[in-house]
């Protein structure tokens, strides 16, 4: 044979085959040029100038390794819609007397021709979008632009490197099927139907209890540190539960849909309806990764969202006051004796020094205790962070009465047994509190509001504030409770918060001379720890993370609509194909083209508004634990979270309306042009 006829014969398939080859080809260099953008960005030197440089190069790595494996299995699912299309033509070269070598040559210069174009447009859109993206994630970030353009050879290389083996596997799968099919099943591939599926009850109702106790464990779970250990978990179930459901009950659906003839005898149902029930096992399927991909979107970018545009909320619930100092004493005497006042004289003195108010000041000593709370009851947690798999672990604090007088400007007496309680992430309803082998507490009040320290604001864990009269007495019977390694399992602290008159970079100077003032007593063993924050030095932090955060989560976004459209595209032409011939019966007895389009948005109506439909369920019931995950974050303000959720559920329900709408039109291309190409 004459040199290039292989290729030649590759190029002429490809061209004949644009409908289903030029989505295929877009969305391979979309995703090559996704993955070298990720992997510029995260190994480029320019991030390291911008705050929170090292967590977003972190999760930029991270999300290039996501991108990978998800590249390959959705392009590995997607080539399948290509090979069972193009064994019809395989098959006719095999009849015509091509061997199965022959054709597997074809089939190699189309993977390299493929292959060759993905990496040259995805480098080339790669390479000329990564400074945009580049600009966007300093935006986003807060930092300063810079525009000098430079491309990363070790992020070519790796995008090479990974979609070169992605296509060898893709050979390699295409070579097999081809090798273990004979000539005419090539030939009838796509016109060897389905047999009538059955609905399957027991994969339906195995489903549908996966998936509540799914959403059961969304539901109940409370303590944020399981959530993160079970999150994975439930997504795991709902993915199962979630392909399971639209196997078996889309079967059924469509069963239902045919004996209810009223429906099913209408020209715009019976074609649309019966096609489907002969292909509900690979129908379902496509819809459950529809679904799928679309509950990702709309969790990464409704908490992503969620977490940039509350990020100063995040900020203020970690750092209640523009500059705070936590102290952890080593030894009671300190604790009860003069070194509170000692350290507050140096800290006033230095805040005075730099023009410094101190409003809104909050100044208290408390006593630390974990623990799990059984009823009315504390059982000390002396196993460390073993407890946490419980779910009922608290921290509690103890508060001396005179400090809380002092601080909120009251005059109250409590009994030696009396104490003030004010919870934090959970509700306290006892009358009492005992801590176990130490004293019991009859709660006189409940608190509405108290000013809670940060450690107690970021700390995951629901708290619990006891205002007593007699702190020395705590401390003596709380004393002698050790860990199993002898240590003290109780700490001494004193918190001191205030908001500053001055400029953010005159509380970030104050703040350095306090923790270097402070430094002297940790030297002299009189302090355990000691840290003095302020709001303004942290506040880069927090939105260059946060925007992180946003940024890979749009990426990604764009990648899971990229596979979600290919998906429903590929879906509609590939059935649109199988209908052809079907619809052309019915134009020759008077099916008319508005009857067509009638019968497509039927469908529309009938299947494909349940991936959306079950996607924004997923979210509903995803909604407590991806709560409770942002409580990590310090986020609590709720209201922004419903709404960048029904935001991101309204734009991507307009975007699945516009995607299926363009390409039910080229199913309804195929399927009415049927009449004209029978003759």
């Amino acid at each position: 044979m004459k040199i290039g006829f292989y290729p030649k014969l590759a190029l002429a398939g490809i061209r004949k085959n644009r409908r289903l080859y030029t989505p295929f080809l877009l969305t391979c260099a979309g995703m090559a040029a996704m993955y070298y953008i990720i992997c510029f960005l995260a190994s480029t030197s320019l991030l390291e100038a911008l705050p929170g440089h090292g967590t977003i190069q972190a999760m930029l790595s991270f999300g290039s390794g996501v991108l990978a494996i998800f590249a390959a299995i959705f392009l590995f699912y997607t080539n399948s819609f290509l090979i069972r299309r193009r064994k019809k033509e395989f098959g006719l070269y095999n009849i015509l007397g091509m061997g199965k070598g022959n054709i597997g040559r074809i089939l190699f210069w189309e993977t390299v021709v493929t292959a060759l174009f993905a990496l040259a447009a995805g480098l080339g859109v790669g390479v000329a979008l990564s400074k945009l993206a580049e600009l966007g994630l300093t935006n986003i970030m807060g930092g300063q632009a810079q525009y000098a353009f430079s491309v990363s050879f070790s992020a070519v290389l790796q995008t090479a490197v990974l979609f070169c083996c992605i296509f060898l596997l893709l050979l390699l799968n295409g070579l097999r099927q081809i090798h273990v099919t004979n000539p005419i099943a090539l030939l009838r591939s796509e016109n060897i139907g389905e047999k009538p599926p059955k609905a399957n009850w027991l994969i339906g109702i195995a489903g549908a209890v996966i998936l509540a106790a799914a959403y059961a464990i969304s539901l109940t779970i409370k303590d944020p540190v399981a959530a993160t250990l079970v999150f994975f978990v439930a997504v795991a179930m709902v993915v199962i539960a979630t392909y399971m459901l639209f196997v078996s009950g889309s079967v059924l659906l469509c069963r239902l849909l045919q004996r209810n003839k009223r429906y099913y005898y209408r020209a715009n149902h019976f074609v649309s309806v019966s096609s489907m029930a002969y292909r509900m096992k690979r129908n379902g399927a496509g819809l459950a990764s529809i679904c799928i991909l679309l509950t990702m979107v709309l969790v990464m970018v409704s908490s992503s969202a969620c977490l940039y545009f509350g990020a100063e909320d995040s900020l203020r619930t970690r750092y209640p006051r523009e500059i705070t100092v936590d102290i952890k004493f080593e030894e009671s005497e300190a604790f009860l004796g003069d070194g509170v006042p000692s350290i507050r004289s140096g800290i006033q003195r230095i805040a005075a020094a730099h023009g410094i108010r101190q409003d809104n000041l909050y100044d208290y000593r408390y006593i630390t205790l974990t623990g799990l709370l059984h009823g009315e009851t504390l059982e000390p947690d002396v196993r460390g962070a073993g407890g946490m798999m419980q779910g009922e672990l608290h921290q509690f604090y103890i508060v001396p009465l005179a400090d809380y007088n002092r601080m909120m400007g009251t005059d109250l007496r409590l009994d030696a047994d009396e104490a003030l309680l004010y919870s934090l992430r959970n509700d306290y309803s006892g009358d009492t509190l005992t801590i176990q082998n130490g004293p019991t507490f009859r709660i006189r009040e409940k608190l509405l509001q108290f000013t809670s320290n940060g450690n107690a604001l970021m700390d995951i864990l629901p708290s619990i504030f006891l205002v007593v009269s007699d702190v020395e007495a705590s401390l003596k019977s709380l004393g002698s409770l050790t860990d199993f390694n002898g240590g003290r399992i109780m700490g001494l602290y004193w918190s001191y918060g205030f908001d500053a008159n001055v400029s953010d970079e005159t509380q970030t100077a104050a703040c350095k001379e306090i923790r270097e003032w402070l430094g002297k007593y940790g030297g002299e063993g009189f302090l355990r720890a000691a840290s003095c924050e302020s709001r303004a030095a942290n506040r880069e932090d927090f939105y260059g993370t946060f925007g992180g955060i946003f940024f890979l989560g749009i990426l990604l976004s764009i990648v899971f609509l990229f596979a979600t459209v290919l998906i429903i595209y590929y879906k509609q032409i590939s059935e649109g194909y199988e209908d052809q011939g079907r619809f052309a019966i019915m134009q020759k007895v008077g099916m008319t083209k508005p009857d067509i389009r009638r019968s497509i948005h039927s469908q529309m109506l009938t299947v494909f508004l349940l991936p959306l439909v079950t996607a924004v369920v997923h979210l509903a019931f995803a909604f407590p634990i991806i709560r409770k995950l942002l409580l990590l974050f310090n986020m609590t303000n709720i209201e922004l979270f419903l709404l960048t959720t029904l935001i991101t559920i309204l734009i991507s329900a307009v975007f699945y309306a516009l995607v299926y709408r363009s390409t039910s039109n080229a199913y309804y291309a195929i399927v009415s042009d049927a009449k004209e190409a029978q003759g």
